[in-house]
């Protein structure tokens, strides 16, 4: 191995998470991930939010609909309460790095760990051979999402835990790879009632943008008419919700329920048990509908508004650019250096 540039560095506390612009938002996305970013973005730690348009493409896409669902991403995250002054939100293709840094962690990172990861099984399925090899590859992308920016956390559901666990991977080989200390190792931060929403049609499956019955999950465009709909129609269980969270085992449809409320309202598991414990679904639900229109109805409205000015939104995911490119820039020269680029 040639000579290593030694290079240590305090790792600043920096927040990195982003969502695929591929399709409409959902309650899932919300409680899973808007909803907490806006909770913490008043923390002091940096946080950047990123539209990750580069991963939607690693299956078709047609341009104007990803063009269409980058905007409304956008708009989502602003409705639901992120403030463009204090996070840094973007959408990925228009900083460059990312992809530089991909390449770099592409030589680093082992086939076998890319074979492993079960949502490229789930994704290409039986006809793996004719999967795009930006499928195989992304998660050596998501590492360079996230480490371009040195971030210390990143917020995951469960399902992207994995991924997570290979970034580290990948920023614990290249470091010990270049004898250096310049990648951090970075921590998953999963929390909250509802961080995987289910479906409302099938507790034990994911709310999904994808699943092909609309009335399986709530649009973040839906109305508040919509929604109660939703709910009312939501599957449950004959018995009564009981008085503390070990009841709800073996009721996916309940806890899933449960969860949304708690998660809506602040609350948690055991104290919207303790008020609800005892009710019938035929009670709780227009409790649940009530506080969902409450919470969500604003969200798609100001959705609405902000989706009617898109070169707002353009300029505002391009100054999120350029403030991502101040941080990035220096990282990725530094690795160029480490790695033993000329000109670096």
């Amino acid at each position: 191995m040639t000579e290593a540039v030694q290079t240590s560095l305090p790792f600043t506390p920096r927040v990195f998470s982003g969502i695929q612009p591929s399709g409409g938002l959902t309650l899932g996305n919300y409680l899973g991930a808007l909803k907490r970013f806006a909770d913490t973005q008043d923390s002091g730690t940096q946080s950047l939010y990123c539209m990750v348009d580069l991963h939607a493409i690693t299956v078709w896409q047609d341009p104007a609909k990803l063009r269409h669902a980058t905007r409304e991403l956008c708009a989502g995250f602003i409705a639901s309460g992120l403030d463009p002054q204090k996070s840094i939100l973007f959408n990925q293709s228009q900083v460059s790095e990312h992809t530089q840094l991909a390449w770099i962690f592409n030589c680093v990172a082992r086939t076998g760990w890319m074979q492993r990861m079960t949502q490229f099984k789930d994704k290409a399925g039986k006809n793996a051979q004719n999967a795009s090899l930006g499928l195989f590859a992304y998660p050596a992308l998501m590492a360079a999402d996230i480490l371009i920016y040195h971030a210390t956390h990143v917020p995951v559901g469960e399902d992207q835990k994995q991924h997570l666990e290979l970034t580290r991977d990948i920023a614990t080989k290249f470091n010990h790879d270049y004898g250096v200390d310049f990648f951090p190792i970075t921590e998953p931060v999963i929390e909250g009632a509802a961080t995987r929403v289910m479906s409302l049609r099938d507790g034990s499956k994911k709310m999904s943008k994808s699943d092909p019955s609309d009335a399986s999950r709530i649009n973040m465009t839906d109305d508040a008419d919509t929604i109660a709909k939703k709910i009312r129609k939501a599957k449950t269980d004959p018995e009564a919700l009981p008085s503390e969270a070990k009841g709800l085992e073996d009721r996916p449809e309940a806890r899933n329920l449960v969860n949304i409320y708690a998660a809506l309202a602040d609350m948690s598991v055991d104290d919207v048990l303790r008020e609800a414990g005892g009710k019938q679904f035929s009670a709780f639900k227009p409790m649940l509908s009530e506080l969902a229109v409450e919470k969500l109805a604003p969200i798609s409205t100001e959705m609405a508004r902000l989706m009617q000015d898109t070169a707002e939104i353009d300029a505002i995911l391009a100054k999120g650019a350029a403030d991502a490119r101040v941080i990035a820039a220096p990282i990725l020269k530094k690795t160029y250096e480490i790695v033993g680029m000329v000109g670096a």
